[in-house]
């Protein structure tokens, strides 16, 4: 007689094989062969909650082979999630909450959004960087994060780039179960892929183990309880499966991509047993839900208890944490920020800026790709984050952007501030993090800087050009580009404060500080776009951003000797400008009146502000080799030329 637990994994399989029928779209394999590894994971190790998806003591698990999204959503149906079978049958169907890849915040219990392989294996790395920082700052106890990772997750550059990382610092709370069943998308995985899984992740200080047959209910269990006596090091339990296991397309890669037709789908419901009907879910199933329910309210209770046992200030941040909630008064030392006089670097003020922030959340914590001394991300006053000392603040994320992205991503699932840092042009090698941040609302933070081909003699390589306005094509992301250090600690502000994804554009050169205008720039910054200087009846205006304003000022005031007088508006963040009133962009676009744009990189996207008879100026051509003020002005930033644009746009239409 066939046991509750096989019932069960049965179950899982059918469900899963019975959504991608009815909607004609999936991918059957994996849950075919995975479901036995995801149920003893979650029916025998993963602490949830199912009435309380959100109880911050859970366990995180994460499929990061997203495509095999349906056996996520039969795993919360059948452990008592509020998944109905109406939306099972609902899968991949216009808006239904079972997407063809999991999402988070459309599924309670999903715990972000994958697909893109590879990112869910950083993100998972992310999370128990964040359960790690969190236990250690505030006593809380120490939770694990699994995830289910295909032979896709582990080719892609960006998972390698997180398990490196994850292996260095030692995350004993990370545990990836590996379903290994040779096949890809286009056939076996041996067409490209013949290395040895384990003895890579083992010379990257991971512990490994391996289950020969990925059945065996009680083998999987005993590779996870090993995995997680071992505190010292992340655990890959590799487990051998069958893609596609019982269906006649069994370790085929046409069990990868596409449902598995009428007759093959009978035959798989001959080979397991089970009934011809769609969706069946045997009545005594109804229990499994009721006892996770019951177990998740007493996994609360030990949580509650364990709680009670800290101080008073550490149950205040691990509320604050789980709430996403901000400490009362966090933003007062920026507020009160001073930068002097002279020309500071929007770096230097970044770096500022991010320590009168973090100085006041605990929990604000992030690093760079190898760049801190020049990105100038570094919280002051902390030890960097390690396997022997989980309190510091200061991420070493090497030379890794791709995989920094996704870790950030991560880290912020898990309820720390966080931010990431690199030169904006390499921001392309992480674009696929940002991305996906971007998509799930992730509020992390990116700080680009060396932000214009004033980088200099680094030449063309290293001068972001497109980099700004490709951001910008981002939904969800608010690119701040900010004009000074006073315009950059009102957008570092700004970017806390709206708690979600962001990236702040800095300048490695130094640009005059606005001292004068603290309070228009704190006012202004915070609708996206400003007036900085005002006339009353301009003959033009000039709209620009980041070291840009203060070259339209410059430009403004020689115009102003030649009896011109022009209206400069700052636009430190389109999208929050977009935001606004019509009659706020009327005044600082000053309607009626032609316009120039300046900003150094690709016009792309300008004449959307500065109409059919404006004037962009701007880089619509790669850098040049040389010093970064000499090629600054050798690709036309002189305020001679931006005078000759207005007196040419005025004279025009």
């Amino acid at each position: 007689m066939i046991t509750r637990d096989q019932l069960c994994v049965n179950t899982l399989r059918m469900l899963s094989v019975d959504m991608i029928e009815k909607a004609n779209s999936g991918h059957p394999g994996l849950p075919l062969g995975a479901a036995p590894m995801a149920y003893v994971l979650w029916s025998r190790h993963l602490r949830f909650s199912p009435k309380n998806p959100e109880w911050f003591g859970r366990d995180r698990f994460v499929l990061s082979a997203g495509h095999g999204s349906s056996l996520n959503y039969a795993l919360l149906h059948l452990f008592g999630y509020d998944l109905s079978m109406e939306e099972l049958k609902n899968f991949r169907q216009l808006g239904s909450s079972t997407a063809g890849h999991p999402e988070y915040g459309v599924v309670p219990g999903v715990e972000a959004t994958t697909g893109p392989l590879g990112q869910g294996l950083g993100m998972s790395v992310g999370l128990a960087v964040a359960e790690e920082a969190i236990a250690a700052n505030t006593g809380c106890p120490r939770r694990f994060t699994y995830a289910l990772v295909s032979d896709g997750d582990l080719m892609e550059g960006v998972a390698v780039e997180a398990a490196s990382f994850a292996g260095h610092q030692q995350l004993g709370n990370l545990i990836l179960l590996y379903d290994d069943n040779d096949i890809s998308l286009d056939g076996p995985t041996t067409k490209a892929y013949t290395e040895d899984p384990r003895a890579k992740f083992e010379a990257m200080g991971w512990h490994t183990i391996r289950v020969e047959d990925g059945n065996d209910l009680d083998a999987i269990d005993a590779a996870i309880t090993a995995a997680k006596a071992e505190p010292g090091k992340p655990t890959l339990i590799q487990v051998k499966t069958h893609i596609g296991y019982g269906s006649p397309k069994q370790d085929s890669s046409a069990a990868h991509g596409a449902p598995l037709g009428a007759d093959a789908l009978a035959a798989t419901k001959e080979f397991y047993g089970w009934p011809t009907e769609p969706f069946h879910f045997a009545e005594e199933l109804s229990e499994v839900g009721a006892e996770a329910s019951t177990a998740g309210m007493i996994y609360e209770a030990e949580w509650s208890n364990a709680l009670s046992e800290l101080s008073d200030s550490n149950n205040e941040a691990i509320e604050a944490i789980s709430q996403g909630n901000l400490p009362e008064g966090w933003d007062e030392a920026i507020k009160n920020i001073d930068f002097g006089d002279g020309a500071v670097a929007t770096r230097d003020a970044g770096k500022k800026s991010l320590n009168a922030i973090a100085g006041s959340i605990p929990w604000m914590v992030g690093g760079s790709a190898d760049l801190a001394c020049s990105t100038k991300t570094i919280v002051d006053g902390s030890d960097d984050f390690r396997a022997d000392d989980r309190t510091g603040r200061n991420v070493w994320f090497g030379v890794r952007e791709h995989a920094m992205g996704a870790i950030c991503n991560g880290m912020a699932l898990g309820g720390l501030k966080t931010f990431g840092s690199t030169f904006l042009v390499f921001s392309d090698y992480m674009r696929g993090s940002i991305r996906l941040g971007s998509l799930m609302g992730v509020p992390s933070t990116w700080v680009f800087t060396h932000d214009s081909v004033c980088v200099g003699e680094d030449g063309p390589t290293h001068q972001p050009v497109e980099h700004v306005m490709s951001l910008r094509l981002i939904p969800g992301l608010k690119v701040y580009r900010p004009g000074d250090a006073y315009e950059t600690a009102e957008c570092w502000r700004l970017a806390v404060e709206r708690n979600e994804p962001s990236a702040i554009v800095l300048t490695r050169q130094g640009v005059p500080i606005m001292g004068d205008q603290k309070a228009a720039i704190r006012a202004g910054v915070q609708q996206g776009g400003y007036v900085l200087r005002r006339t009353e009846k301009p003959a033009a205006v000039l709209l620009a951003t980041g070291s840009e304003v203060s070259l339209a000022l410059a430009a403004a005031d020689k115009l102003a000797e030649e009896g011109i007088e022009v209206q400069v508006s700052s636009i430190p963040c389109w999208e929050i400008f977009e935001e606004q009133t019509d009659e706020v962009k009327a005044d600082v676009l000053c309607s009626g009146v032609k316009k120039v744009s300046v900003e150094a990189g690709v016009t792309t996207g300008w004449a959307g502000l500065t109409g059919r008879c404006g004037q962009n100026i701007g880089i619509d051509t790669f850098g040049e080799s040389g010093p970064g003020g000499a090629v600054y002005k050798h690709v036309g930033f002189t305020v001679e030329n931006v005078v000759a644009a207005v007196k040419e746009t005025t004279g025009s239409c």
